[in-house]
């Protein structure tokens, strides 16, 4: 499975990983998908700043980054496509 389309694995980024506590880290979803979707299969936690507004902190969040979710994610982004275009 290594570096196929639903998985890759890039050593060689100065940020790798991002993310600590994976033996396989998917690189595919760097950025995570989700992160301005209003529904997140993951685990943010939420910062709430002085004024109120809130922003998600995805920096203990692993859940993009696990290869057995690939099939997941493509689920859930063509439903959000689909979604969208009904709209």
């Amino acid at each position: 499975m290594k570096n196929s389309f639903r998985f890759f694995e890039n050593r060689d980024c100065k940020y790798f990983p991002c993310h600590q506590g994976l033996e396989d880290f998917n690189c595919l979803f760097c950025y995570c998908p989700f992160y301005l979707q209003d529904s997140c299969p993951g685990t943010p936690a939420v910062i709430t700043h002085e004024d109120g507004t809130e922003i998600r902190d995805c920096s203990d969040c692993v859940w993009p980054h696990r290869p057995e979710n690939y099939s997941e994610i493509i689920k859930l982004l063509s439903k959000a496509c689909r979604k969208r275009k009904d709209n």
